[in-house]
């Protein structure tokens, strides 16, 4: 198989592949022709799929994205633009959680949906870990407490900037304010040396966080456990990341402990118009 594939009696010739493609390496040479790639465009695709999705008479079709295994958008599941925002408002960042665990499949259907975030250049770079496994999440929240200590010994000023001291002492006084008691955590990590790989996790998680609210779940940014895996040697060694790889989000979940019936304010926004 080529990499496009246009059925000649679906296809219309109207040109919405070429106008659509990303890379501009579809062509369409005349009103009676096939849309065809460019000479050298099999090398520049980038694997967006943009050509299969948008075609509305399901002409074209792609070697790495075949078209049978792109389902169809359903009318019926789309959001109207209340709902949408109603969603959207409505999260909120859990930090108080049952002492349930929760499937894996359903954690591995966070990631499904995450998996789905746009990338630049489409490349793709996110992996994933998840730390299933609730002892272990509290080593890690352990480890973590280690860092803070070693930071307020050496008075530096993130300690002080971000309290860690009070961290340390709920710590002690047996409140853990790392994960805040979450069964889980979902760590995504990426190549560092890939130009793209903290916006592409950055927005993998946001996918992942908001998936949490639509299946009942609750997530929470780990900041702190998040900023201690990038420098401290005792937590990147029991990670156990791939080599040159680092982690750019994770995120605390499980059941929610308690349920949100308002939807807070927020500042006003600074919106400039030129």
């Amino acid at each position: 198989m080529t990499l496009l594939t246009v059925d000649p009696q679906k296809c219309k010739r109207d040109g919405i592949c070429v106008e659509t493609c990303p890379m501009g390496i579809i062509q369409l040479k005349s009103k009676e022709a096939l849309p065809t790639l460019i000479p050298g465009g099999d090398a520049l695709c980038i694997q967006c799929g943009h050509c299969v999705a948008v075609c509305p008479h399901g002409a074209m079709d792609h070697s790495a994205i075949p078209l049978d295994q792109c389902p169809p958008i359903q009318k019926e599941l789309l959001l109207s633009d209340a709902q949408a925002e109603q969603f959207l408002r409505m999260r909120r960042s859990i930090r108080r959680y049952k002492k349930k665990s929760v499937p894996r499949e359903l954690l591995a259907r966070l990631i499904e949906v995450a998996r789905h975030a746009p990338t630049g250049h489409n490349s793709q770079p996110v992996e994933w870990l998840v730390v299933y496994d609730t002892q272990e999440v509290r080593c890690l929240a352990g480890l973590v407490i280690d860092w803070m200590r070693h930071l307020v010994a050496e008075r530096s000023p993130l300690a002080t900037m971000l309290h860690m001291d009070l961290v340390i002492k709920s710590w002690e006084a047996g409140t853990e304010r790392i994960f805040r008691d979450a069964p889980h955590v979902i760590v995504a990590h990426a190549p560092q040396a890939h130009r793209a790989a903290q916006s592409s996790c950055t927005i993998a998680m946001s996918y992942l966080e908001l998936m949490t609210t639509a299946l009942g779940l609750g997530g929470c940014w780990a900041g702190y456990f998040t900023g201690a895996s990038q420098i401290w040697q005792p937590l990147i060694d029991a990670l156990a990341l791939p080599a040159g790889n680092m982690v750019f989000g994770a995120m605390m979940v499980g059941y929610p402990k308690y349920r949100y019936y308002r939807m807070p304010l927020r500042k006003t926004p600074k919106i400039v118009w030129r």
